[in-house]
Order: C-alpha cells, then structure tokens, then sequence
C-alpha cells in the first residue's frame, strides 16, 4: 500500500476516488494535507463517516455558488467544520437537503446573521401566516397565504433547515471536540416545539383552505411531543378538541394531519377516545365525559404528557386543566392493577423475536422499560406530591428519586442510561432521516463503527470503538433491565428496615400504595413481611436486603403475590439455619426467578418444600450436556427409593423412609409441572411410578419384619383405578386388590390370615399421620366392597367373579395391573379375570344399558350440591368420566376380538379405538382433549389449592392461580382459561352423549 493509501486511510477515508476528490477541492497534496487545510482534514477525519462526508462536500462545493468563499470559511471557522464535516458524515438525508438547497451553508457558520432562532415565527412565515397574529384556530387566528402543494412544499423545507440547524448543533463536538455538547434533554425539547411550531403552521394552511369561518379547535400534543422528549423521526400524537365538533372542524383536522404528513411527519390521532373507531374531533365536555366513564388506566398514562400545542389557547389550557385530576386519581381505580399488568404485556408483546437484542425502544433494558416505570411511579404517587406531575420522562425520574421514591443513586443510573439509550436513538434516526429503534446487527461492523462515532464515543486502550460501543450498550441494558428492581421493590425495603438510609426515606403509606398498584391485595401485610424478613442486622437480613427486589419483582408477575410473600417468608422461617439456602437464591439467577413463580401460584409447593427444601437445587439451571433435573427418568427414581427403603431394619423407619421419598419425588414433579418443564404424561408416569414404589418397599419390609420362614403364602398387589391406568395425580388414592396363594402346604385360611395382617400392616403405616401428603392404599373395588375380605385367594376370586361378578366389577377390572409383590402370581390373577373384562362376545345390550344406568346415577348422586357440571373436572360434562367411562364401554364390547384395546391406559385405549374404526380421528381428538383438559386441571386444582378439589374456581386469585398451572400467562385474564375449558370439554361431551349414551 502507498504511503498516501495508508495516510488517508488512517484519517478514516478508505474509498478509491478520495485521494482525488481531495485534490479537486484543494485540500491533499501529495501524501499530506495542502497549506491551511490541516484542520480540514482532521475535523473531516473526525466525522462519522468521512467517505460519506466527503462525497456530500463535493456536492455542496460544486452546488454551492460562492466556493470560494464556502472554502476559505471552512479553513478558517472550527465551528463550521464540526458542525458541516459530522452533520454530512451522520446523515445522508440532511446532506441531500442541504445540496439541493447550498446557500443554507452559511447558517451553519459560527454567529450566523441570517440564523434566525425563532423557530415557531419561522415555520409560520414559511407559509405566509403572521407569527404576531391571534393562533389559527382560535376566533379572528391568522391564516396562511400559501396553501395546496405549494404550502406543503414551503413547510417541508422550512422543517427541514430547521432540522438541519438542530442536528448540526446536536453533532458539532462531534466534528470539533472544543465545541459545546448538546444536552439530550434540550435536542429532544427543541425537536418537540419545532413539531408544535409545523403544527401550527398546518393549521394556518388548513383554516386557509377551509375557507369559511371555523369555530375553536385545539390541538392537544401527547406522547413524547407533550413531554417535551420528541425523537428526530417519530409519529406525533395529537388529540383535537373543539367548539362546536361538527364537520366542519373534523375536515379541519384531517387537512392538518394530511398536510403535516406530506410535509413534515406523520400525525397519529389514536390516542383519541375510543381510539380509531372514536371520533376525530370531541368538544371539551365530550372529552371528560368519556374520561369519567369508559377510559381505560393506560389512557390515562398517556394523559401524562397532555400538551397543548396549537389552535384556540383558551380550549387547549381548559382542556389540560379539566383532564388533570383524572390523570392523578387513576392509581385509585378498581382495575389498576390489571390495567398495570396489561400495560407490562403490551411493553414485552410488541418485540420481535429476532430483534429483541437489537431494540433500544422495545427490547429488555430498552427506553420503554424506563419510560413505563416512571410513568408508573408517577400515577402511584403523583396523587399526594405534585412535584412528580412533570411530563418528562427525565424530569420526572429526578423529582421521583428527590422525593425518596427511588433511590439517589437508582435515579442517577437510569437516567443516564435513559441518555445514553436515546442518544443511540437519535443518531440511527438521523442517518436517513428513518424512524427506527435497531441496533445494527453484529456482523455490521461498518454501522457499529459509524454509530460509535456519531454517538463520540471513543477507543478506551482496551476495546476498539466498536468494542466501546458493545460494551457500552450491553452495560446500560443490563442496568436497565432490573428496571423493577430498581424503581419499585429496593425503596420499600428502606421504609420498613431500620437501616438508616443515606437517601430520602420513602414512607410506608406511600410503600403500601406501591405494593397495591403492583398487585397485592394486602399491602400493609406484605409490609409486615418485608420487614420480619429484612429486621437485624444480620448476614441473612443483609443477603435478603439484596435479593428481595429481585424476588418481589417476580412475585409481583405471578398470580397471588400475596400468598406467595407470605410462602416465602415461611420457607426462610423454615430453613433459617440452612446454610446454603440464601447464597443459592443469591447465586443462582434461575433458582429464584422459578422459587417466586412457584410460591406465587402453588400452596402445595411451600408446604413440601419445608420438609424437603433440597428439592431447591433441582431448580438451578440444567448444565451443558445435562439434561433439567426436574425430568428424572421415574425409574430411577423408584429404583433409588427401594433401595433406600429396603435398608431400614424395622418397617416403621421404612415406612417413614418412603414417605420422605415421595415427599421428594411429589414436590419435583410438582414444580416440573408448574414450570412447564413435564408434561401431563410425564406427570402421571412419574407420580404413579412413585406410589408403586412406596408400596413395593413398604410391602417388602413388612414382609421382612413379620418373619415367617418361609412364609406361608405369595402376595400379589393388583393396582387398579388410575394407580392400574398409571393415570394418578397428585390427590389420587391407590385403589388396589389383595391376592394370595398359600404356598409350602398351607391351608388357604393360613395364607388368608398371613397375607391380611401384611396388607393391613402396609394399609396402617402408610396411613399414619403425618405432615406429608396422605398415603391412603384403597382397597374398596375388591369383591363385595367394604364388607368383603381385604385378601382373597386366586381360586376365591375365580369362584367369586365366576358366579357373582356384576357389571361395574368387571368394568372396574378393565384397569387392573400388578404393581407389587409376587409377579407371577399377579400375571396368573390378570389372566384369570380376562375372560370377565374382556369377553370374547363383549357385553349384551342389557348390559349396556345398565353401565349406562349406573352412570346417570353416580353422576346424579356423587355431584356435589351447588357444583357447576360444566367446570366440575370428575363428574362434569366432558369430564374424567365421561371419558373413560365411554372408553371403557368400547373396551367391553369389543376387546374380546380386538386385543390391542387391552389396555389399563385411557388415552392408549383412545388411540386403539380410533386405530380399530370404532372413533373418528375428529371423536377422538376430542375425547383426548377433554379427559386431558379436565386431568390436567384437577392436578392444577390441588397444586394451587393444596388440598384435593374436582371443581374449578369460578373467580378470583384462585382461578388466576389455576390458569397459570395450565401455562396461561400469570397476568392475562383467567376467563380465556375458563372460556378454554368449558369449549373443550362441550365438544368432548358431543362425542360422549353419541358414543356412550346412543342419542
């Protein structure tokens, strides 16, 4: 490479034709910068872009008329290099602009004469209206004289030199160091009154089309135009009112918005009641009227930034004043906190996928994420202090933080984070003079670097300058994206601690209406908490202090932040001698974030987690090749449980034993369900495959503990019911059946009496009181009942079903699998009574009908009294079983000839129907669906509850709760899970009532 290549190309200019380009212009000669144009070179080697700044230069010289003098005042004025060099080297658009209109040049010079600062007076003469006159729009307002395309024309250049002059200034120290720095806060305030002045001006040219004599109308600025915050490229949000609103004043509005559009940036009116579908123009009382009866809490957050800005002075000022205290009484509306929660989801619901890491506006640790918490913060408290009322996003954050609402130190952070976010903002806007919010992707090294530069950021030794700006936006997100931790939760611990903050100290009144706009229902009692779990001065008071806004943040997301605090406390009760609890929720991010969705949704989790609080580590994240240790494989864990279990010596330390290891397994899987880490299958698998061990271990040590050598008879369990179908959930009984075998030349009495004292001994233990979940083994479908013997011989069964069996015992045989004890003896059982639930020429259609007739009846008589059978999960329409039923009456007519439907399964007896032609693919979908929708809500029942219940809740927390369960969104509306339910299960009833009932 030559030594001028590497000069020019270490003054950032790398395009073939800029060596001669530079010549042309004078400025490089030879290998080095020509006489007096030194500081040219380095102010242009200063611009983002110096190819696209020298391209746009060569244009503007050979535009410009006078290139002699354009030329000397670049060498001589610094000002004019740093703003011209950065401005072209930044945006392209604004460097088209200023070629195409190259006398503008000189307003760029420093003391321009010809600069004129009057930007309202500026835009309004554009379109021959008198800046001194009365406001169009108001009675006697001045018009303009230009109008049709030709005012459209003049207003989009006078707003265009306008932005040119703002963006020059904004970007000088980019191009000359020495220069002063535009505060954000002042580009984007004077970016808001230059919308207001164009706005004016449309107005002008509007009431001059319009022609006849308008009455009042009133443009009221809203969004970042009212808070004085507006972007280079944004939709201007407006509301109209007017006196009288008839159509002479909607055509009035529209001509604004259409002449604003074409000429200057797009004006959006959907903030407007009703929002699109409302009316364009309102009169004053119209406009309070709706505020007082329909608005919703985010219309009112937008009322924040109500600005008047052009039309009638006297409408625009009655109209703020009569819409503010709405705005300040809004955090003591009954729907607040579902309007909060709403309001949350639209913030994370409007991000692509695919560009979530990149959006500065939308993105996590994006500018919406601070503007929605301030606004927040601002309705919460705004009702008491006035000093938090101002419409700035930033304004606001420092008058939160003097108040004590959020801490100094949070304040300062997120709002320099706020800076540095829309700065990144501004420049990407700017380029083309495009509205966008995007990041350039990674692989974009060009745009990375040209950003760095627009934005003066500079190489810092250890990162080059995109490396800087990488690091830059990755820090500021970061430091944004515990926005709730920050604003919200870390002050209510200062007001309830007796750590003497070195902030100002946010009361406990104000703390309690911050917890009730976030969603708990009793604040004063999560205060109470909060403050048992913050008190002394402990290190795990000092580790609580720090994870507790982490915590309460997610608490606030799920569906009873009550309950779940309250759990929380319990659990740090519980185990506030665990050494490691407090550092894995500190240490391990995921752990806490899956521990708050939990507590905040289950009563059942809490109450096994103080028992088994080692379950706390399944939560961590899974580790690279590992799979979730929430989805252990069952059989592993049963083998372990037995093997445990089989080394105790006496049955009740067995016994005991395996109760802890289904306290274990039934917590696991409870909240690898909660966390949608299992699905319904799995649940069932793993729940059923713990009972069976629990009741393989404990029938073995009984065995061993009573000691008969040899003993007198084998023993086989028989599960039947959901234990049988591998369908239990986590309320379910284990209905089972009891046979034996005398062995060794004992008499069957003898066998009888040995095998009833080790059934009843296993019934008696794990029945035991005890704080676990209740082991109760069922053993009520055997022959006879309750009032039959607990334990039969085989040949007793034989004889037994032989002469006596009726319907329902057969049917409830269908079910029936070896789950403990002699396997050989079991397998001889099951043969025995195939012939009885599967007969070779099925059932009669006596028969039938008395299934049928028996159901009605269980259905009628089982139903609770007040229970709604349309979300009722057993008994209900569509329900459990209504399902299985129906699939066991397919089951009794025709697995005598179709082997495949031998099954203890449910949903396996569904697809053998549907594969034999006895169900449509539509019918059994259907049932599917149903008995699934119905098990998987009478598990979520019991999860939320933390006790055994078949009927859903109608309303409330409860419903919120159960609908999360399901993998509804915590925060939606549990009338979507219901509305869900009840469709499922009619449709599954349709197919019950033709196939079980005939109809």
């Amino acid at each position: 490479m030559t030594r001028t290549g590497t000069s020019l190309a270490r003054l950032g200019l790398t395009e073939s034709w800029a060596e001669a380009t530079l010549d042309e212009l004078g400025w490089w000669v030879g290998d080095r910068p020509a006489d007096g144009a030194e500081e040219v070179m380095w102010a242009l080697a200063r611009s983002p872009d110096p190819d696209l700044a020298l391209r746009a230069v060569e244009r503007l010289t050979h535009a410009a008329s006078d290139r002699t003098e354009f030329d000397a005042a670049l060498r001589s004025d610094a000002g004019l290099r740093g703003r011209l060099f950065a401005l072209l080297g930044s945006s392209s658009a604004l460097g088209d602009h200023l070629v195409t209109h190259p006398d503008r040049w000189h307003r760029l010079v420093t003391d321009a004469p010809d600069r004129d600062d009057d930007t309202r007076g500026a835009m309004l003469r554009a379109v021959g209206a008198d800046p001194a006159a009365p406001p169009a729009g108001s009675p006697g307002g001045s018009a303009a004289t230009l109008t049709g395309s030709e005012a459209i024309a003049a207003l989009r250049v006078a707003y265009r030199d306008e932005l040119l002059l703002l963006a020059a200034a904004d970007l000088a120290a980019v191009g000359e160091p020495d220069l002063p720095v535009l505060a954000l806060e002042d580009v984007a305030a004077r970016l808001a009154d230059l919308a207001a002045a164009a706005l004016q001006a449309a107005l002008a040219v509007a009431v001059a089309e319009a022609g006849d004599e308008p009455g009042r109308l009133a443009i009221i600025a809203m969004g970042k135009t009212g808070g004085h915050e507006l972007n280079y490229v944004s939709d201007v949000d407006v509301v109209f009112v007017a006196e009288p609103a008839d159509q002479t004043q909607t055509r009035l509005a529209s001509r604004v918005m259409r002449i604003a559009g074409e000429a200057c940036f797009q004006v959006d009116a959907n903030l407007r009641p009703e929002g699109r579908q409302g009316a364009l123009v309102r009169t004053l009382d119209g406009h309070v009227s709706y505020y007082k009866r329909w608005a919703k809490t985010w219309e009112f957050q937008a009322l924040l930034k109500a600005r008047p800005v052009a039309g009638d002075p006297e409408l625009g000022a009655a109209y703020a004043e009569a819409v503010a205290p709405m705005v300040w009484n809004a955090a003591g509306r009954d729907d607040f906190v579902a309007d909060v929660q709403a309001m949350r989801r639209r913030v994370e619901e409007h991000i692509r996928p695919d560009h979530a890491e990149r959006e500065i506006k939308l993105g996590p640790g994006g500018l919406r994420d601070v503007e929605f918490a301030v606004q927040l913060l601002q309705l919460v408290h705004g009702r008491t202090d006035e000093a938090l009322r101002s419409p700035s996003t930033l304004e606001a954050l420092a008058a939160l933080a003097d108040g004590g609402y959020v801490g100094r130190d949070d304040g300062a952070n997120l709002a320099a984070s706020y800076r540095f976010l829309r700065l990144l903002e501004h420049r990407l806007q700017l380029q083309r003079m495009r509205r966008t919010h995007l990041l350039p992707s990674q692989n974009d090294t060009h745009g990375l670097r040209w950003l760095a530069r627009a934005a003066r950021l500079r190489p810092d030794g250890r990162h080059d300058v995109v490396g800087v700006l990488v690091a830059e936006w990755t820090r500021n997100s970061r430091r944004v994206r515990r926005l709730h931790e920050k604003l919200f939760y870390r002050p209510l611990l200062t007001a309830v601690s007796r750590l003497s903050p070195d902030s100002a100290r946010l009361s406990e009144a104000a703390a309690a209406a911050r917890l009730g706009a976030l969603g708990w229902a009793s604040p004063e009692g999560a205060l109470g908490h909060l403050r048992a779990l913050t008190s002394g001065v402990s290190r795990a008071a000092s580790i609580q202090h720090t994870l507790l806004p982490v915590l309460l943040d997610e608490l606030a997301r799920s569906p009873d932040p009550d309950r779940g605090l309250l759990a929380y406390r319990r659990v740090s009760e519980a185990l506030a001698t665990t050494p490691w609890y407090l550092r894995l929720l500190r240490d391990e991010g995921l752990v806490a974030e899956r521990l708050m969705r939990l507590l905040g949704t289950s009563a059942l989790v809490p109450d096994l987690l103080v028992r088994a609080p080692e379950v706390l580590r399944l939560l961590a994240a899974p580790t690279a090749g590992h799979a979730d240790e929430l989805a252990r494989d069952p059989a592993e864990v049963a083998g372990s449980l037995r093997a445990t279990v089989a080394r105790q010596h006496d049955p009740d330390s067995a016994a005991a034993t395996a109760r802890s290891m289904r306290r274990h397994e039934i917590l696991r899987v409870a909240c690898g369900d909660l966390l949608g880490v299992l699905d319904l299958e799995q649940v069932c698998t793993a729940l059923t495959s713990v009972w069976v061990a629990v009741l393989q271990a404990t029938l073995e040590s009984v065995e061993r503990a009573i000691g008969h050598e040899p003993p007198p008879a084998r023993l086989a369990v028989i599960g039947m019911g959901r234990l049988g179908g591998a369908e239990l959930g986590y309320a379910s009984d284990a209905d089972v059946m009891f046979v034996c075998e005398p062995v060794g030349g004992a008499s069957d009495h003898d066998a009888v009496r040995y095998s009833t004292t080790v059934a009843e001994t296993v019934r008696r233990r794990l029945a035991a009181p005890s704080p676990d979940p209740a082991l109760v083994v069922d053993a009520d479908l055997r022959p006879e009942g309750r009032s039959g013997p607990l334990v039969r011989t085989i040949g007793s069964y034989r004889e037994y079903y032989s002469r006596w069996s009726q319907a329902w015992e057969a049917q409830a045989l269908l079910r029936a699998t070896v789950v403990a004890g002699d396997a050989d003896l079991g397998r001889r059982f099951l043969h025995m009574v195939d012939p009885i639930r599967y007969p070779a020429v099925g059932i009669d259609a006596a028969t039938v009908t008395e299934i049928r007739r028996i159901k009605a009846r269980v259905d009628d008589e089982r139903l609770p009294r007040g229970a709604d059978r349309s979300t009722h999960t057993k008994l209900g329409h569509g329900g459990l079983a209504d399902v299985e039923w129906t699939v066991q009456l397919l089951q009794m007519q025709h697995a005598g000839d179709i082997p495949e439907l031998r099954t203890t399964s449910t949903l396996e007896g569904l697809r053998e129907a549907r594969e034999a032609g006895l169900l449509t693919a539509e019918d059994a979908a259907e049932l599917t669906a149903g008995w699934t929708m119905a098990t998987r809500a009478r598990n979520a029942v019991m999860l939320v509850k933390g006790k055994p219940g078949d009927q859903l809740p109608r309303s409330g927390r409860e419903l919120a709760a159960v609908a999360a369960a399901m993998g509804y969104p915590p925060d939606g509306d549990p009338g979507v899970f219901l509305d869900d339910y009840r469709r499922t299960t009619r449709r599954a009833r349709a197919v019950v009532e033709r196939v079980f009932y005939g109809w």
